[in-house]
Formats: C-alpha cells, structure tokens, sequence
C-alpha cells in the first residue's frame, strides 16, 4: 500500500509546512493552474446563445476534458518515480499540494482568535473568507456556526477525499479528485449562467465526495468525548442537510460538539431557511469552535494513523 504510505507522507509536511506565501508567490498553486484552464473553458464554450442543451454538452466535455488532463498528468509524473521507499516519500510530496489540512485550520483559527476576545467585526472579516453567508446579519452563534460548519465540510472536502483517492490510485486519483472539486467551485452552481454548464461538474462532484463525506463523519463520531450522540445525530439528520454529502461531516460534528448547525442563513440579502441540524441542543459560541479544531485535529490524526497502518500492512 505504498499510495496509502504516500498520503501519509503528503498530510505530515502539510501540516508542518502548509504551502508557505512566499512559493505561492512566485509560483502560485496547483488549484490556479486547473482554475485558470477552467475559466478558459468556461469563457469560450460556456456562451449565453447557446442552447441549454449545447450548453450541458459544453459543460460535461469541459469537466471530462479538466480532469482527463490532470489525471494524464498525475499519471506521468507518477510513472517517472522508481520504485522503493524513496518513491513513496517523492510520491506523498508531489501530493502535498492537493492536501489542505494546514489551510483549513489555519482559517478557522483566524476566526476562532477574535471571536473568542468579542471582536465581532474582525470575526466576520474572517469567517467572510471562508463562507458565502452575509456576514453583517452574523451574531457570536451565527459565526461560530459558520466556522464550525466550514471546518466540518472542508475536511472532507479538503483533506479527506484527496487522500481517499490518493490512497486507492496514487498521484492521478488525488489530482484528479482535486479538478473534480475545484470544477464545483468554480462552475458548479445553479446560478444563471452555470446551471446547465456546470451541471456535470456538480453531480461528478457529489458522487466523489460521497464515500469521503461519510468517512469524515465517522472520524469526527469516533474521536469525539460522545460517540454515541455523533453517531445518532449523523444518521439521524445528516440527510436532511441540503447537500447530499455535506450533512455527514456537518451533523457528526454538531452531534460531537452538542450544538445545533445548519438552520436559516443569509446570502446576498436572501434568507433560506436550511433544516436544524440536532435541532434542540444550544447553540455554538466561540469556545466551541475551538473545540471543534481539537477534534479536527484528532480526526487527521486518526485518518494519518489508519494511512500508515494500511502501508505497514
């Protein structure tokens, strides 16, 4: 199991080193490179005259053609390594980049920092980054729910899922998971212009995200001081979540942390009104978020833990 060994590799100087500013400088980051060749895509075929029909066509040979090229790529430079012990090593970091570990909690913690101090303006600067609600409408609760949920989802989305495909197919699976995820963001909505073009970038999405999503929730349920209310909260009300994948990570750790998440939101002067996620508990406040980071960090060590023991095996 020398990917499961790799993935290992590539978590450890993740969360030593995360990617430094000054390399992100001079050479920016993986995810702008596949970003710029989907906006590329995205301007030339993705054209308001065109058909709704055209238009998913469009958009289903853009996704399959991102991630064609990034698997392709991943592929190379996996088959230029020699085998043994060095490979695993050279393997875990060439796929060091596609890991966010040290990125998420380095986020959250910069929201955690002054919501804990009541510094409410610098907090919603801060949970601003990471989350698409308005922050002005956010209370103590509000952006401590909105942290905690970020946390949540991200770790499956940023950390655990790369690693899941690394761990199954070596260097193409995690980079081509991450032009998956990175197709989502940029194109997968169901706004006006990428409802049909983006169609296929959300559903290819949600089917690699399904395994990891639920994986993360019981990483979150078994590291966490009540097992039994994470566990029965996410198998109660994970599918109740809006996302098919989200609700996992999202009601483990509402479960784990005794709070309630998800609920009614605000986006850009819109209020939806999201299903409770352990609707009856309190709400979050600042010292939960820090909780939450404790047991994000227990759950990467135990999701570490299982890659090596898999590579010893």
């Amino acid at each position: 199991m020398s990917f499961a060994g790799a993935m290992a590799v590539a978590m450890t100087v993740d969360a030593l080193l995360g990617w430094p500013g000054p390399l992100f400088a001079r050479i920016g980051h993986p995810v702008t490179w596949i970003g710029r060749l989907i906006s590329i895509l995205d301007r030339n075929w993705n054209r308001s005259t065109d058909a709704p029909s055209i238009r998913r066509v469009a958009g289903v040979t853009a996704a399959l053609l991102v991630i064609g090229v990034c698997v392709g790529i991943g592929w190379i430079m996996e088959a230029a390594l020699v085998p043994g012990w060095s490979r695993v090593v050279l393997l875990g970091i060439l796929a060091w980049p596609m890991v966010a570990l040290r990125s998420l909690y380095d986020h959250v913690v910069a929201v955690a920092q002054p919501l804990q101090s009541g510094d409410l303006k610098a907090a919603r600067l801060a949970v601003a980054q990471i989350v698409g609600r308005d922050p002005a409408t956010l209370d103590e609760a509000g952006i401590a729910r909105a942290a905690i949920e970020s946390l949540a989802e991200n770790a499956s989305d940023g950390v655990v899922a790369p690693v899941f495909w690394g761990a199954l197919f070596g260097l193409p699976g995690i980079v081509g998971y991450k032009a998956v995820n990175t197709l989502d963001s940029m194109i997968g909505h169901r706004s006006e212009r990428h409802l049909y073009f983006g169609w296929a970038a959300a559903r290819i999405d949600d089917i690699a995200n399904f395994i990891p999503a639920r994986l993360t929730g019981f990483l979150f349920a078994l590291v966490s001081l009540r097992v039994p209310d994470a566990l029965s909260c996410m198998v109660r009300d994970a599918n109740r979540h809006r996302s098919v994948n989200a609700g996992w990570p999202e009601a483990a750790m509402a479960g784990a942390l005794g709070v309630r998440l998800s609920g009614p939101r605000s986006y850009h002067g819109s209020v939806t009104n999201e299903p409770w996620l352990n609707d009856g508990a309190r709400d979050p406040l600042a010292a939960d978020v820090r909780q939450g980071l404790m047991l994000y960090i227990r759950a990467m060590l135990l999701l570490g833990g299982l890659l090596v023991a898999l590579a010893l095996a």
